[in-house]
């Protein structure tokens, strides 16, 4: 399986050659609850690191994803939009939110592997 990463905002990606798939963590659907809405970016959006590019609401919050690195929107996940409870049932496979085009691997490496992201939670607890 091809390696995995996190943010501080409970994103996961994977890097598959010049392309991450994004969504959102288990930790992060949990939090929510029942997920009733998704909103994704278009394709071919240019979003910067940081950017809020799409939004997942559940029946207690709505919330912000942002985008983990700088890239090209190439392609997201009707999936979730149809069923938004996908995101619930897995979060970290079949409920991907987008794929981006990343211009730099290096950022990719730069963010935290699953054991630093164990770590956050723990520290956030």
């Amino acid at each position: 399986m091809s390696d995995t990463r996190f943010t501080k905002d409970h994103e996961w990606l994977r890097l598959d050659g010049d392309i991450v798939t994004v969504g959102i963590t288990d930790h992060a659907q949990e939090a929510l609850g029942d997920v009733v809405f998704v909103e994704l970016p278009e394709i071919d959006r240019e979003v910067e690191e940081g950017e809020a590019c799409a939004v997942v609401e559940s029946v207690k919050a709505a919330s912000d994803v942002y985008a983990p690195l700088a890239g090209k929107v190439v392609e997201t996940n009707q999936a979730i939009v149809d069923d938004p409870s996908l995101v619930n049932g897995d979060a970290m496979g079949e409920a991907w939110f987008f794929k981006l085009e990343i211009a730099d691997a290096a950022a990719f490496e730069a963010l935290m592997d699953e054991e630093a992201y164990t770590a956050f939670l723990a520290a956030e607890e």
